[in-house]
């Protein structure tokens, strides 16, 4: 048994532990490192020339190895000891940084991101399995609602703080600071504990152990939304930069100090009306927020911009998870919580190409920078309606299914 583990057998009663700290800060720092890529390569590969849809190409490369290493998480995070898993992880994201630095030619940078995808593909469900293995059983529920709060605060900053890094260092150096940062985080990974755990015959990977049946639907939910949404991290900065607006990295500032009020208003409202009720709402106002984003050409209509999208996204996501666990049993949420992560994994794989192209389109048909991105922004609210659509269609069965499990 783990000191983790053993803590929490003899009773230590606080969130905040020797060992939650430890992981709380790795994500944090992993966090903000993610936001920092997916906002600073596209804007590297323009500046070595890419066109709008070979900027979509490169960024979506992350999504493919994210997808590709799927089937294996789950089995593996049940084999092998967690923490070893996760400093193999980190290091192949320092791997992908060096590459970033490294890199004077795009296929150099779509090797960092293939490499990025491997090693975040790992380090979400490593790092909440490390989490609640950390936390006393009753506070496990509090424990990851402040665990998740890391990704926000990274969204906060990382962005706003690798635009200043640039400005100051240049991407090179952005880069080679970032991969000394991960280093730290890789030290940090080697002194956390887990348990062995109780293997059982040898290592196997099954469908069932992948995906599950029961939320398909969700998942198809969360890949349309999260194709809309990626075509933001994908390309706001440039849009924004193309409009004049130097400040631009403060639309991660507004969406993620929003998501602080979104996240905890939207459980208690969907607490007393119902998590299916909320939802409805939520999709509309996401996709409000890319009918602002197409029309803002200054920084205070980007800074609202970014505040409506965490009131869409920020409240559909957690209420479609928490569809997905309510649909499942308790043994099979973590498939469930698998399946739609594949649907948020394609949706960025395939989103930052097609949007890409959109935009190039546009421009070679007679528009500008800024116009051909409004429209693509524009264009991007379909996915957002049909998601809608496809809800309020299946949403009797879904409601029926879950009473069912109850």
């Amino acid at each position: 048994m783990s000191e983790a583990s053993k803590a929490v057998a003899e009773g230590v009663q606080t969130v905040w532990n020797k060992e939650f700290i430890k992981v709380f800060v790795m994500n944090i720092f992993l966090m903000m490192g993610l936001f920092m890529m997916n906002a600073l390569v596209p804007t590297y590969v323009e500046h070595l020339g890419a066109t709008a849809a070979i900027v979509g190409l490169v960024t979506s490369m992350f999504a493919v190895t994210a997808l590709a290493v799927r089937p294996i998480v789950g089995p593996s995070t049940s084999y092998f000891k967690n923490n070893r898993l996760l400093a193999v992880a980190v290091a192949i994201t320092i791997m992908a940084y060096i590459c970033y630095g490294l890199a004077d030619s795009i296929t150099m940078v779509i090797v960092g991101r293939l490499l990025h995808g491997v090693g975040m593909g790992f380090f979400a469900p490593i790092s909440i399995a490390l989490a609640s293995n950390a936390l006393p059983n009753r506070k496990i529920a509090s424990g990851i609602g402040y665990f998740s709060l890391g990704q926000a605060i990274a969204t906060a900053i990382g962005p706003a703080v690798g635009l200043e890094m640039v400005h100051r260092f240049g991407y090179q150096g952005t880069f080679f600071i970032g991969a000394l940062i991960m280093g730290i985080v890789l030290a940090l990974s080697l002194r956390l504990k887990s348990d062995t755990p109780n293997r059982k015959g040898d290592f196997k990977i099954r469908i069932t152990d992948i995906v599950a049946r029961e939320v398909y639907v969700l998942a198809v939910l969360m890949f349309l939304l999260a194709f809309a949404y990626s075509c933001i991290n994908s390309f706001i900065l440039i849009y924004g930069g193309a409009a004049g607006i130097r400040e631009i990295g403060l639309f991660f500032t507004s969406y993620a100090l929003c998501l602080f009020i979104s996240r905890p208003f939207s459980g208690k409202l969907a607490d007393k009306y119902g998590v299916d009720k909320l939802l409805i709402p939520g999709i509309i106002i996401f996709a409000l927020s890319f009918i602002i984003i197409s029309l803002s050409r200054t920084l205070p209509m980007f800074l609202l911009a970014g505040a409506v999208s965490a009131f869409g996204y920020g409240i559909c996501q957690p209420i479609i998870q928490t569809l997905c666990i309510q649909l499942v049993s308790k043994d099979r949420r973590g498939v469930a919580g698998n399946t739609t992560f594949i649907g948020v994994d394609t949706g960025y794989l395939i989103a930052p190409s097609v949007a890409g192209m959109i935009v190039t389109f546009v421009q070679n048909n007679g528009g500008t920078v800024v116009s051909g991105y409004a429209i693509m922004f524009q264009v991007m609210t379909i996915p957002i309606i049909l998601a809608l659509i496809i809800f309020l269609w299946k949403r009797r069965f879904i409601l029926m299914k879950i009473k069912e499990m109850e």
